[in-house]
Parts: C-alpha cells; structure tokens; sequence
C-alpha cells in the first residue's frame, strides 16, 4: 500500500501520564515524525480515524476506555501500526494487547532510544494492503473464522510454496493454506509461520524469532527482552489456534521445552 502523504511519518500518542507523554512526543519527532498526542482512549480512537497516522500508541490504564478497547476500535478502521505501552507486564496482558490488534507491547519505564530502535524495526515489516486489516479483529475474536473459501488450484503458483503435511505457506504471496483454504493471518503471525517452515526441523529460539519479526539480523547483538518473548509465546498462541494445531498434540509446530518451536517430524 502506498501512504498518502497526510499518513506519511505521522504518530498518534494516547497517553494519560504528561512524563511518558512528552517522551514519545520527543522519541516520534527525534525520529522525523509528526505528533498529535491525546490523553484518554476515547480520543484517540478519533484521532486515530481523522488522521490516518502512520503509528499509534496506546498506554493502557487511562481514562474513558482502556487501550485494549481503544486498539479494538481502531482496527475497525485503521491499519495503523499500534504500540502498546503498559506497567502491565503479565503474559495475561500481552497476550490480551496483541490479540486485540497491537504490533508490538513495551512495558514501563521504557527507554528512549529502544523505543525508537522498536518503531524503526516495526516499519521495516511489510504493511497490509487495504484498509483496516480483517485479520486482527479475526485474531482477537475466538468466533472469527478459522479458514476463507477455497482457491482454485489454477490460481497457485507451485514455484513459491513451502508444504508441511497439507499446510502450504507461499512467501512471495503471503499465503498461507490448509488443505487449499486460505488462513487468515496477522502480518506476525505469517512472518512466524514462514520462519518456521523455511527452518522445518530446526529449532527457532524466542530471541531468534523476536529479530525476525523485527527485521533484525540474528548474527548481531540486538537486546531482546523478556517482554519481547512474551509477545512471540502470545503470537504462536493466536497462531496455533488458527492453525487448529494443538500443543499438546500438534500436528504442525512443536515446543521445544526450554528452546523454541519447531516444525513436526
């Protein structure tokens, strides 16, 4: 998708607290965006609609609606990436900032320059073509449908997919089919599903996949923390429920206790 240029390197900041506030404002702008910053959820799901901005984030405690709710209604409408930015640092609460449509979770106190060194690694990710992305509401609804209509056979390209039993992933495309029927995928969790079929049985550890979903190369020391394997344990959940792929029996990806995930033998 190519951004108009009201879109272009514009960040909405909802946050209740004027400290944290004024320091995202000055990360954003230190990084060449432009801010509108609100400080209660309601208005920034406005904002958010009016302005079209390239990044969002989100604290979650603040008035009128909390972040989870403000995240939910943007992606009604926007595909903005959203950043949750919590003292909540529970998997509970992780897993619930993702499932409701955020790209990334950051606990407080957070640091400036990870904070920046986190948007620039977050735009590297392809965007969602379209308007506001299906897939996150289908992420966090547990009625969402786990599979689209079937695609003709006449309408795959057998040079680009990557097969693991009846699953078939095509990068080029960002398809990803079980049996012929398409799954509705977040961006993260396709560049997750991906991964681990390119790596078929070797294993990929949480901090691997953490530079992987940020772009980042794994022969480099990049910081990954304990917040940032949280959210990819939250990912491989959603995912693993859209595969219908049971941990305890999985048919496609497996735990390697201790290590990471990897695909089935």
């Amino acid at each position: 998708m190519t951004d108009s240029p009201h879109q272009q390197h514009l960040a909405v900041i909802v946050e209740d607290d004027p400290d944290i506030r004024n320091l995202l404002v000055a990360v954003f702008e230190s990084a060449g965006f432009r801010t509108i910053a609100v400080d209660n959820g309601l208005d920034g799901v406005d904002a958010v609609r009016e302005h079209q901005p390239m990044v969002t984030t989100l604290d979650v405690n603040m008035p009128g609606i909390d972040g989870f709710e403000a995240a939910r209604r943007i992606r009604k409408h926007s595909s903005t990436y959203i950043i949750m930015v919590s003292a909540l640092d529970s998997e509970a609460d992780v897993v619930l900032g993702l499932g409701a449509g955020a790209d990334d979770y950051v606990v407080k106190p957070f640091r400036g320059r990870e904070m920046r060194a986190r948007i620039e690694a977050m735009l590297r990710r392809p965007r969602l073509e379209g308007g506001a992305p299906t897939v996150a509401d289908s992420a966090a609804s547990p009625a969402a449908p786990l599979a689209a209509p079937a695609i003709p056979s006449r309408a795959l390209d057998d040079d680009h997919w990557l097969t693991h039993y009846d699953l078939r992933v095509n990068p080029a495309t960002r398809t990803a089919l079980i049996a012929d029927r398409e799954i509705d995928l977040t961006r993260t969790e396709f560049d997750l599903l991906a991964t681990l079929v390119e790596s078929k049985r070797r294993v990929r550890s949480k901090s691997d996949l953490t530079l992987v979903l940020r772009g980042e190369d794994s022969t480099a020391s990049y910081y990954v923390g304990e917040a940032d394997k949280r959210a990819v344990e939250a990912h491989m959940a959603n995912l693993r429920r859209k595969l219908s792929d049971n941990p305890a029996e999985p048919r496609y990806i497996e735990t390697v206790r201790g290590v990471g995930y990897r695909l089935t033998s």
